[in-house]
């Protein structure tokens, strides 16, 4: 049986009345110092197309200690972070601000446009990357390291893009005087937590629309090819797939299922006890890796989690973290900062390797997600929550596609529709709360997505690679270097450029200093940061 949908209409009453709350007073002021940043993850490939195997280029400044250009698992995997900025159009320019200055400190080089990588030769073609000799360098290598061991290296290249966003004290406080209970920063704590399930529970919403990784090479594949359907010689992909990079085939904590993990979403207190207790738990799997063998770091240690960070969710809650203070640690202490959205693949019709439109739509759902009402989820929930996604990124396309809520098959097309009826007054609370009427039209704009997923960036980039007759490698690397040529011919920006150098040359001044700084051993300061907390 298929129902449009099963939800009780008492939790649209209350978005209604929240909305209906935060109307009553200044509403820009509301939304007035609300942050948002982005963490853009790409490949460097050399001109053949292969995972680079140069080390991270030295005018880049230090991976360790740059605020905004690092790697992340492999030397090879930049990732340009922006600062927290209260502009789309601020963030947006930042993310070129930084392409322009590495593409012109690539040579040969290109940044790989899409989230899949290609012309992988195994493991051993990838390296991992490095931040020199500190102990918080070496830390960050040997977790690395240990991925490698745990899952394999090839899942670790698959590059995505990160939304960050806060809402400002205002936001909160304007709800807090309608609802709230005991302090303010468990109010907000627990009105990011709600957040986050909300986010969970659109993963499927995500896919459909954001999608940009339903075909791969053979390569990455390796032995088992067989596993997708075959799109040319050298390329497979899935018909009415969105994202293969949230698919099974994409990075997971594979062995979660074995080793019991699931973060608990239901509050601060439940999420962070559930992460304490995978990082604290050994796992008889990894204790056959050996942590400390032949004098050289395997792993950071042999629990299910080495770190926190090691588990994979669409959504975390974040809190920045003083020195040696775990990630935990630090949301118990000083709550919830800001939430970080993980589920985007890489855009590959846009050189920022996410749009404007992205942005201002996923503002709007964020809204959204805040002030619809969130249970907890039970065991049930949670299964349809994930298998929901799994659908929208294997099949997300496909006509007549149902997706399971509340134990009822519900159209895939259908409910979103619904879902885009109820975020209109979100997102005129955004355009009253900053005169941006984009927000408008990102919305009718994913609104025919949804109506003609032929419109998606799934669909869009199979149809190009089918006009261009080209397979996945042979695409990606066209666009890949279409987009150096983007960067190549901008307007010269001297400030900037100064700018980026001085921050390049300034990180590296700082690993020196954290460097000459070290007075533990290796074995006593990972010793000290796991007991510590």
């Amino acid at each position: 049986m298929q129902v449009l949908n099963p939800e009780p209409a008492s939790l649209y009453k209350t978005l209604e009345q929240r909305l209906h709350h935060l109307r009553k007073g200044d509403v820009p002021a509301l939304f007035r110092g609300r942050l948002i940043g982005i963490e853009r993850e790409c490949l460097r490939v050399n001109a053949e197309g292969k995972i680079s195997q140069a080390p991270h280029p030295p005018a880049l400044g230090s991976a360790l200690t740059h605020p905004a250009i690092t790697t992340d698992y492999s030397e090879a995997l930049l990732e340009f972070i922006t600062p927290p900025l209260d502009s789309m159009d601020a963030v947006y320019r930042y993310l070129i601000d930084i392409g322009q200055f590495v593409h012109s400190e690539l040579g040969d080089e290109l940044l790989w446009a899409t989230s899949m990588p290609c012309v992988v030769e195994g493991d051993a073609s990838i390296p991992i990357a490095e931040y020199g000799s500190s102990n918080i360098g070496t830390m960050k290598t040997v977790y690395r390291r240990g991925l490698g061991y745990r899952y394999g290296r090839m899942m670790q290249v698959i590059a995505g893009v990160h939304y960050n966003y806060s809402f400002p004290r205002a936001f909160w406080e304007r709800l807090y005087e309608r609802e709230g209970g005991g302090s303010l920063q468990d109010f907000v704590s627990a009105g990011y937590f709600a957040l986050l399930r909300n986010l969970k529970r659109h993963d499927w919403l995500v896919a459909l629309l954001f999608g940009a990784s339903p075909a791969v090479c053979k390569s990455f594949l390796g032995a088992q090819p067989g596993v997708l359907p075959a799109f040319n010689e050298n390329t497979h992909y899935l018909p009415w797939g969105t994202s293969l990079r949230l698919s099974d085939i994409g990075y997971q904590n594979s062995r979660e299922k074995e080793s019991g993990i699931k973060a608990d979403y239901s509050s601060l207190e439940a999420y962070t006890a559930s992460l304490e207790y995978a990082i604290t738990t050994p796992y008889p799997e990894y204790e056959k890796i050996g942590v400390k063998v032949d004098g050289e770091y395997r792993q950071l240690n042999a629990n299910i989690l080495q770190i926190e960070n090691e588990y994979y969710s669409s959504t975390r809650p974040k809190q920045l973290c003083e020195d040696m203070e775990k990630p935990i640690t630090a949301l118990r202490r000083r709550g919830v900062r800001y939430v970080e959205l993980r589920s985007l693949d890489v855009n590959p019709f846009d050189p920022a390797g996410i749009s404007l439109e992205q942005m201002l739509f996923l503002e709007t759902l964020i809204v959204y997600a805040a002030l619809l009402p969130s249970p907890p989820f039970d065991s049930n929930e949670r299964r349809e929550v994930d298998g929901n996604m799994m659908l929208a990124a294997t099949r997300g396309r496909e006509p007549g596609l149902t997706l399971s809520f509340g134990g009822e098959q519900v159209s895939l097309r259908q409910r979103a529709i619904g879902v885009f009826d109820r975020l209109h007054d979100c997102c005129e609370l955004l355009v009253e709360a900053t005169g941006d009427a984009r927000y408008r039209d990102a919305l009718a704009r994913m609104r025919e997505v949804v109506n003609d997923p032929a419109l998606s960036l799934s669909a869009r980039m199979l149809d190009e690679m089918r006009s261009r007759g080209q397979g996945f490698f042979d695409y990606s690397q066209a666009i890949s270097a279409e987009q150096r040529a983007f960067y190549t011919g901008l307007p010269p920006r001297p400030e900037m450029m100064q700018k980026m150098r001085e921050m390049a040359r300034e990180s590296v001044r700082q690993q020196q200093e954290i460097e000459a700084g070290d007075s533990l051993s290796f074995d006593d300061y990972l010793a000290a940061y796991m007991a510590g907390g």
